[in-house]
């Protein structure tokens, strides 16, 4: 049983959310709404039914698919969307420099850029979007520890956090000047144990990804991989069946999971809590060099 404690905690991250959200839409001329399929996002969806209900979520979402993410998240995406009845945009990088690149790139920065930041920025500029809404936690990653809630990104897209405006007392600065965008955190303050007890709360429905169960991997980048569609052990390599979890997902060649029996939200929560690390450490793409996520958050990535 929860407790009360628990109950108001995630109610007051609730009511901030939402504000954040109604402000964003009323701020911005055209708002998006970033859906990376991911359990935040699933939560971030939720906030956003909650924000305008009984009417729809009154902004598209926007993917953005690399081509290399887990059939898993897809199936769910397609699914999920169809369910909550809302207006959805895929964008997949179809530059060459894109098309040239394999499962196997997907841990360096060249692949970030042409497969995940760039179509973003393609994306923002042709939909005419000024203000995008993300599902990014300060907990996370050292670099979002210092994002604003409202962050203003530069007519080239950039991310200088020198230049970002004060917020005190929950007052948010949306103004842009011409050519200006802002990306807009709602779940700053959330925590990743808050993420997993809001879904249990409002049985908020995930990829099936993040349950344990029986997986063949191979340890490649420092962790351990799905053997998969995209990812093929090579002849030297060591195929170990482990029963293992995702905390995070993103492109299968580049996301590794934890070794975990956690069959339930229940049993999430309770293994999250005593984690000793950040659920990125199994994402290759946060350690190509020492200030790897601040650099691609200065190119433009979320």
């Amino acid at each position: 049983m929860k407790s009360k404690g628990l109950d108001k905690t995630l109610s007051q991250l609730e009511s901030e959310a939402i504000y954040i959200i109604r402000e964003a839409f009323a701020s911005f001329k055209k708002p998006v709404l970033l859906y990376s399929i991911g359990k935040d996002s699933s939560v971030l969806l939720r906030l956003a039914q909650k924000a305008f209900y009984p009417s729809k979520i009154p902004f598209p979402l926007l993917h953005i698919d690399t081509g290399f993410k887990f059939p898993e998240m897809i199936k769910f995406r397609d699914y999920y969307i169809n369910k909550v009845g809302a207006k959805l945009f895929v964008h997949k990088g179809e530059s060459a420099e894109a098309k040239s690149l394999s499962g196997e790139d997907a841990n360096t920065d060249y692949y970030i850029y042409h497969k995940k930041t760039k179509p973003l920025l393609q994306a923002i500029d042709s939909h005419g979007f000024d203000g995008a809404i993300g599902g990014a936690r300060r907990e996370e990653e050292k670099s979002r520890a210092k994002e604003r809630v409202f962050s203003v990104r530069s007519n080239r897209s950039d991310w200088n956090p020198k230049k970002q405006r004060p917020e005190l007392w929950h007052l948010y600065n949306s103004e842009l000047r011409a050519g200006e965008t802002m990306r807009v955190f709602p779940l700053s303050n959330w925590t990743e144990t808050d993420i997993w007890n809001y879904i249990l709360r409002e049985k908020i429905e995930v990829v099936p990804l993040y349950f344990a169960e029986r997986r063949d991997i191979v340890e490649r980048n420092g962790i351990k991989v799905r053997v998969d569609e995209f990812t093929m052990s090579g002849a030297n390599e060591k195929v170990e069946s482990l029963v293992c979890r995702y905390r995070t997902l993103g492109c299968a060649p580049s996301t590794g999971v934890v070794p975990s029996t956690a069959t339930t939200v229940e049993e999430i929560i309770e293994e999250v809590k005593n984690a000793k690390y950040s659920e990125r450490r199994n994402r290759g793409i946060d350690y190509t060099s020492d200030s790897s996520m601040e650099e691609k958050k200065r190119q433009g990535y979320f």
